[in-house]
């Protein structure tokens, strides 16, 4: 689905030596790229091809040609003609026979052999090791290049033909064809039986020339052959005039079999008198004499149908003749015999334009196809526009409801056409309309690069003066004797008013309202969508320059040139983007040159890029997305937005998968699965879609999950939620994108909207059940598309509008659902069910709420009730059904005993095929049991224990000893049964079993306290004691009314027990206060480093040895600090240079491994992983080798045996040790608190 688009096209003159001479032979130098051309008076003409490439548009005499001149005998003629790369010089074949070899470079004539019969035609091998040589005798010569004969046969079915029978109608034809790889070469020539003017197609093989097949005798037009270079077809020309037919070109295999055909359409008298395949063996190009006109014609096979892509008509005088560069298979030069050349350069262009709809060319047909609403590729289409000649060029035009084509023909005409709405096309399906020819006073020349710039107004690049505009034109040189190439300014009008519904082909005006002389070639043309009658024109080399209608070009004073938007080469694919920036639209031209580098802004995107297109997800076709495929295979979805903000080389890799498994996960990328698949076109909107054909021709359409979050994020922020869910199922998207875009807090102020625009409870089952507390876009899609903005407050929020505690996103979502299910959908059995999913799906599940719900159902169905509501609800049997499906059946089951109805718990077992043998005694056994007795027991297997305790209470004091044993077994329900129990007694024995647990876990003082609430001071006393709450033990002992000499003796104990914990201070208090011993006072006040308190004490007491004992300790103290201090101070100035030392080296090595990461990447994963397994445990200090892990296991009485030693030297660091960034400041850190504590 692709046309093949004319984007340069250059022609200059060779100077002949008189008016009589003409070319009739033509040879291609590919190494030196020159032209070599043999004429009738004998001259050989070189043309340096270079000079096309440099050439201005203007058409210029061939300064670079060299002449020289055969010298031959009167009489004597060229009658072939080739060039021998091995010999670097022209082979020339006489009608004498003679076997000349040319150098023109020195100008020197070399005579190699002569033939009998004279020579007609001379054929290189591919390879160039061997030559062919066809003799007026009908014999076959093949040499070496060494001009060595290796074999002679005879390519008639004869022996022969004398030479007085020669006929030479074919002097100047070819009839030897070699195969691409040069194994076997091809013959035409004349049956046994010639009356009927029959011939055979021969196929020889090269090294021992025995035939190796015939075809079948068939009347062949003239000795027209060519061998397809790949080797799959032999093309030649069946001559139909019998049959009242156009010639028919006809493809043989070698096994000389028939393999396909096709008609070349024109009239019966034409003749096809060459046929040439390019190099890459995709184009087939032919010159068709006609009636009025030579044609050059190019023909392209795809899907079993050949297409006639393009035509170049020239006037039958100039004898029109052509070849295909040899290595550049989108070039091929026409020459004409009074020596004009043109070269014509092509370009593979999409035939799918902006809005989707495929325009292929087919010889004088358009075939149509809106690929929105098929993937039809061609030769199917939905209709078709007939012209009056082959189109060359076309247009479309595409706003609003105006839809235009216009076509370039072939005759040099303009044809204009304008299409229905999109939407009717579906009527037009299987039609053909005839176009006419617009209405025209002047020439226009011949076409190249035709753009729409309005609705009414056409831009393109027009040759004025050569041969083959001349025949296009209704002039012989172009209005007012024009020559070179002009920008045209075409204003078109219809005299026909247009109906809406139908295709108005018919009535067109075409005037040229402006014209402007070009210096230089023009490479492309883009209409600029932000500017409105403006386009982008890029010359030769890639500049950029902006054209207006009202002001012309540089010539008028009105142009631009953007070298911000100029490309680096000339790119014959070039697309103008209009986008969004800051909120501003402005356009981005992207350019694609011949060797795969796609241009922007000045600089290359990507280096090997293979085709390119430009999506939108957006009504207002504001392009968002960057779609290319590079030459490996790999399609990209590049967000507009990384280009302009430089963020290509960090996401995308400069468009290069180095093969590495650990990266593909963060690859945006989609492996093309057939090579060399091009993309042609995209499909806006929510259709999301890649379109890409195959090599084989056959049309594909992928969804890059990009594309398709970006379309579905887009109607969420037109709160179009409808056509996001259809998104998401369609392309299998999960659900919760639609929760999570916004942040689901946000969501829960549209679940109202949602369901209503949804109204499909099928639908909506399907959202509920996928519903997760994962944040799917910060987890699956983060590396496609980025969260807009995160909703900050949303648990305050959503509690503010939903009235609950949003601390779950399932059961919040829910939850509000639910509620707009029971607002916005009437009661129906499915709305009934889908309520029940949101309670399945909760988190938890709602089971006993979803329970209930059943319960009521089943309460009206055993009532036999005739309220209208009942037939609102499904059956209870299918909405336990329904449920059981939701959930786990064990869940229900416990959900439905945790209503307290066996009934329904037993309906639920048998529904979830439970054996009853399991279920049956259990819920025999409860219905036996009391009520609160069986509720008891049931919360106990539910482990509701709070339940539990209410019900077993609640079961009066009999089952005292039962509560006590659940409260002791569930410590958490000590509180709920103080206030359940009212008996006194009673809530003693609850206070004093719940300090003995606090007792056993330690936690004395919250022991000691409940004991005191039941009065249990012994008790009390001994988890003061056990706290080391000495006031607290004191205290209950004056409870107990202990005796003087008891207190005494246990003040004294609880003074050495504070003084073996550490507690100096307490210690002394105790000492002064209970014991009265000042002494041993002041002495554990000194102890505690508390002086003031010491000194206090001492003066308090009024004994002058006290004091005196507290300042020597404290002069003592002092002097031991300062020591400390200045050894402190001594080892910090050490330890602060090893660290700067350490430091720094560890900076060197971190930039050294840093340069050495790229190569580390580099290697493949098993090597990666080789070497990552080596260097575990490695560091820049580790002394041990890389041999393996087998080395560096240790005993493991050695491994403690190295620990105990670094405990004893801990505290020491000494210069080259081991140590890390983090350990010395972690050390001085210790000696600071260590100093802080003394």
């Amino acid at each position: 689905m692709k046309n093949l688009k004319l984007y340069s096209e250059i022609s200059q003159n060779l100077e002949l030596q008189s008016q009589q001479e003409v070319l009739l032979f033509s040879a291609f130098d590919f190494e030196r790229n020159r032209l070599f051309f043999a004429s009738s008076n004998n001259f050989i003409y070189t043309a340096d091809l270079s000079s096309f490439q440099k050439g201005k548009s203007k058409s210029l005499l061939l300064a670079s040609s060299v002449i020289n001149q055969i010298e031959l005998e009167d009489g004597d003629l060229i009658t072939a003609f080739d060039y021998l790369l091995e010999k670097e010089a022209v082979i020339i074949g006489t009608a004498n026979g003679l076997l000349l070899l040319h150098n023109v470079d020195d100008n020197s004539t070399e005579i190699v052999g002569q033939v009998q019969g004279g020579v007609k035609c001379i054929s290189p091998s591919p390879d160039g090791d061997l030559l062919a040589i066809l003799t007026g005798f009908r014999q076959m010569l093949v040499m070496t290049h060494d001009w060595d004969l290796l074999y002679e046969t005879a390519v008639g079915d004869g022996d022969g033909l004398d030479v007085s029978e020669f006929d030479g109608k074919d002097m100047f034809e070819s009839s030897v064809s070699w195969r691409g790889d040069g194994k076997y070469f091809a013959t035409i020539s004349e049956a046994s039986d010639s009356s009927l003017m029959l011939k055979r197609i021969k196929v020889w093989e090269r090294d021992s020339g025995v035939l190796h097949s015939t075809s079948d005798s068939k009347i062949f037009m003239g000795a027209v052959l060519e061998w397809m270079p790949s080797g799959a077809k032999i093309a030649a020309v069946y001559d139909r005039k019998v049959e009242n037919r156009c010639p028919d070109i006809v493809f043989y295999e070698k096994n000389g079999l028939v393999r396909s055909s096709f008609s070349i359409k024109e009239a019966v008298d034409a003749k096809v008198e060459s046929l040439k395949w390019n190099c890459s063996s995709d184009l087939l190009a032919s010159v068709v004499r006609c009636e009025k006109y030579d044609a050059v014609k190019v023909w392209f096979f795809s899907n079993n149908h050949w297409y006639l892509k393009h035509e170049v008509r020239y006037s039958r005088q100039d004898r029109v003749r052509f070849m295909w560069d040899p290595v550049k298979p989108l070039q091929f030069i026409c020459w004409t015999l009074v020596g004009q050349i043109t070269s014509y350069n092509f370009a593979w262009n999409s035939a799918v334009v902006e809005n989707s709809t495929a325009l292929a060319i087919d010889d004088s047909k358009i075939l149509i196809t809106p690929l929105s609403l098929s993937l039809m590729p061609p030769p199917l289409h939905l209709f078709s526009l007939k012209f009056p000649s082959a189109v060359r060029d076309l247009a479309l035009y595409s706003n609003n409801s105006k839809n235009r084509v216009a076509a370039f023909l072939s005759d040099g005409s303009l044809g204009v056409v304008e299409l229905p709405d999109p939407d009717t096309w579906e009527e037009l399906e299987e039609k053909e309309f005839s176009v006419e020819a617009s209405i025209s006073e002047t020439g226009f020349g011949s076409f190249v690069h035709l753009t729409w710039l309005d609705s009414h107004i056409l831009l393109a690049v027009s040759h004025y003066g050569f041969t083959q505009s001349n025949c296009a034109s209704h002039s012989s040189m172009g209005e007012d004797g024009l020559s070179g190439f002009y920008l045209l300014e075409i204003e078109l009008v219809c005299s026909e008013d247009h109906v809406p519904s139908l295709v108005t082909g018919s009535g067109w005006h075409a005037r040229i309202s402006r014209r402007n002389y070009l210096e230089g070639l023009v490479i492309g043309i883009a209409p600029n969508p932000a500017k409105k009658c403006s386009a982008f024109v890029q010359f030769d080399g890639g500049e950029i320059v902006d054209y207006a209608s009202k002001l012309g070009l540089a010539e008028n004073g009105g142009s631009t040139k953007h070298d911000d938007m100029s490309f680096s080469s000339s790119c014959p694919w070039m697309n103008v983007a209009q986008v969004s920036d800051s909120g501003s639209l402005k356009p981005l031209l992207f350019g694609l040159d011949d060797i795969g580098r796609l241009h922007f802004g000045g600089k290359v995107l990507c280096n090997n890029c293979s085709s390119f297109s430009l999506y939108s997800n957006l009504a207002d076709q504001v392009i968002t997305h960057l779609i290319l495929s590079t030459k490996q295979d790999y399609l990209f979805a590049v967000e507009i937005s990384d280009i302009l903000h430089g963020e290509l080389e960090s996401k995308y890799e400069n468009f290069v998968h180095t093969g590495n498994r650990r990266k593909e996960e963060n690859m945006n990328f989609i492996n093309i699965w057939e090579r060399g698949s091009k993309i042609i076109g995209v499909l806006h909107g929510d259709a999301a879609a890649v379109i890409i054909q195959t090599t084989r021709g056959n049309l594909e359409c992928i969804y890059p999950r990009k594309l398709v979050l970006s379309s579905i994020v887009n109607a969420l922020n037109q709160r179009c939620f409808r056509d996001a869910l259809l998104l998401v199922r369609r392309h299998r998207i999960d659900f919760n994108v639609i929760v999570d875009h916004c942040g689901w807090q946000t969501f829960l102020q549209s679940a109202s909207e949602f369901v209503k625009q949804v109204n499909n409870l099928s639908y909506m089952t399907e959202f509920i059940c996928s519903i997760k507390n994962e944040n799917i876009m910060e987890t699956l899609y983060k590396n496609y598309i980025s969260t807009p903005y995160q909703n900050r407050g949303g648990d305050v929020q959503a509690k503010d509008v939903m009235g609950f505690d949003a601390s779950s996103k399932v059961s919040a979502l829910l939850l509000a659902i639910r509620k707009a299910l029971e607002e916005q959908v009437s009661e129906s059995p499915a709305r009934e069910l889908c309520i029940l999913t949101t309670l399945a799906r909760s988190d938890p599940p709602a089971l006993e709420e979803a329970l209930e719900r059943i319960k009521v159902i089943r309460e009206m169905e055993l009532l036999g009730s005739s309220d209208p509501r009942r037939m609102s609800h499904p059956s209870a049997e299918e909405a336990l059904k329904h449920l059981l499906w939701l959930s786990d059946s064990d869940a229900v089951f416990e959900a439905a005993l945790g209503l307290y109805d066996l009934n329904l718990a037993a309906i639920v077992a048998l529904n979830s095929q439970r054996d009853p043998k399991e279920f049956l005694p259990y819920l025999q056994e409860l219905e036996r049991m009391p009520s609160l007795i069986m509720s008891y027991n049931i919360d106990l297997r539910l482990h509701r224990f709070e339940k539990a305790l209410r019900h077993i209470v609640s079961a009066g004091d009999a089952y005292f000893s039962d509560c006590m044993n659940l409260m002791n077994k569930n410590p958490q329900l000590f509180p709920l049964g103080l206030q359940l129990i009212t008996d006194p007694a009673k809530k003693m024995l609850v206070l004093e079993a719940w300090g003995d647990h606090l007792s056993d876990k330690k936690c004395f003082e919250d022991a000691a306290t409940t004991y005191l609430c039941c009065s249990s001071l012994k008790n009390a006393l001994k988890a003061y004691r056990d706290c080391g709450n000495w006031s607290g033990v004191l205290s209950v002992s004056g409870l107990l009314k202990m005796e003087k000499n008891e207190i005494m003796q246990l003040a004294h104990d609880l003074c050495e027990e504070l003084q073996a914990l550490g507690k100096p201070r307490e210690a002394a208090k105790i000492a002064l206060e209970y014991l009265g011993d000042v002494n041993s006072g002041i002495n554990l006040l000194i102890s505690g480093r508390d002086w003031e308190e010491a000194l206090r004490v001492a003066f308090m007491q009024s004994q002058e040895n006290l004091v005196l004992t507290v300042k020597n300790a404290a002069l003592d103290c002092a002097s031991t600090l300062i020591g400390e201090y200045k050894e402190g101070l001594e080892k910090v100035g050490k330890y602060l240079a090893r660290y700067l030392a350490v430091r720094q080296r560890r900076l060197l090595l971190a930039a050294k491994l840093q340069s050495e990461e790229r190569s580390i990447n580099d290697l493949d994963d098993d090597t990666v992983s080789e070497a990552s397994s080596n260097f575990s445990g490695m560091s820049a200090y580790t002394t041990g080798t890389r041999k393996g892990s087998a080395s560096s296991v240790t005993s493991s009485v050695t491994s403690k045996a190295r620990d105990m030693r670094r405990q004893r030297k801990r505290g020491k660091i000494r210069p080259g040790r081991y140590v890390s960034s983090s350990f010395i400041p972690r050390f001085l850190s210790l000696i600071f608190c260590s100093r802080t504590l003394a």
